[in-house]
């Protein structure tokens, strides 16, 4: 029996060497640029949603266009933008990575089968925010954060029409839902660190993931469930309008009773997930030896 254990041990390790050795060095390096990109985009969507709640700027809430857009108009923004472009590649290709040759294990069970096509998921919003990117960064911003909205519902609208199109948008509306309850989730019981390489950290980096992860899991779990039920009420009504994004659950927030408190609540944790996105790319087990 212990040889056979010892086997099994022995085994499992060669496998995750083989996994650790086909994830090059230069594809880690450019998967920590992908997390430190997706977290610049976040806390800076924090800071205008902040400044929104103190009625600074026009008082308008914004999505992650509107952040592109932002920063495309601002002094070597187009530049800076372009740099965005190459790190959010990055963490597309460290998603795909992921899903395809599973250097973290997963495995093939119906839990690792499901985060695999999570990230696959993942790698085709940021495929689409990067396209998003390097469009304003070629237009040198003119084409801000129109349109956005209306591309996005006539897609819906499309799917409405099709055989089973409210079904699956509400399947889609749940899976969102349900995706940022396991977001809060893993933000409150601290799920997250273990995903750290914190024998490597010292204390005061310690805090600052711990902080930043707990209330910037919760914000964006909170935000993705409003967006999830946005989802629900298109498919009950079968009516895209009603099919929004970020903005409006931005939106959403800011106009309940103390609407103003809880939007500048929410957006310091969207930039605390910011923050914690920025550590992890810093800090992140990327291969397990």
């Amino acid at each position: 029996m212990d040889t056979t254990v010892n086997r099994t041990k022995q085994k499992a390790k060669q496998t995750g060497e083989q996994a650790s050795n086909s994830v090059k060095p230069w594809v880690r390096g450019f998967a920590r640029f992908g997390y430190m990109a997706k977290g610049f985009v976040y806390t800076l969507l924090g800071i205008l949603s902040l400044l929104a709640a103190l009625g600074v700027g026009g008082g308008k809430t914004s999505d992650t266009q509107g952040v592109f857009a932002t920063v495309a108009s601002q002094p070597f923004g187009n530049a800076l933008l372009w740099i965005v472009a190459v790190g959010l590649i990055g963490y597309v290709v460290w998603r795909i990575i992921q899903a395809v040759q599973d250097p973290e294990h997963k495995g093939k069970d119906g839990s690792g089968i499901g985060a695999r096509i999570g990230y696959l998921v993942s790698a085709g919003i940021y495929t689409f925010l990067t396209f998003k990117a390097i469009s304003i960064a070629s237009s040198a911003g003119s084409s801000g954060s129109s349109g956005s909205g209306g591309s996005k519902q006539t897609v819906i609208a499309k799917l409405l029409s099709q055989p089973f199109g409210q079904w699956v948008i509400g399947i889609i509306g749940v899976g969102v839902i349900v995706y940022a309850l396991a977001q809060i989730y893993k933000g409150m019981k601290e799920k997250f660190t273990k995903d750290f390489k914190l024998s490597e950290m010292n204390d005061h980096e310690k805090r600052i993931v711990t902080k930043t992860g707990k209330l910037g899991l919760t914000a964006r779990g909170i935000v993705l469930a409003i967006i999830g039920y946005f989802f629900i009420v298109t498919a009950v009504t079968s009516n895209a309008q009603n099919a929004q994004g970020l903005d409006a659950a931005l939106g959403k927030i800011a106009s309940q009773p103390f609407g103003q408190w809880l939007l500048g609540l929410v957006a310091i944790g969207l930039a605390c997930y910011g923050i914690f996105q920025i550590m992890k790319g810093k800090n992140k087990h990327l291969t397990l030896s």
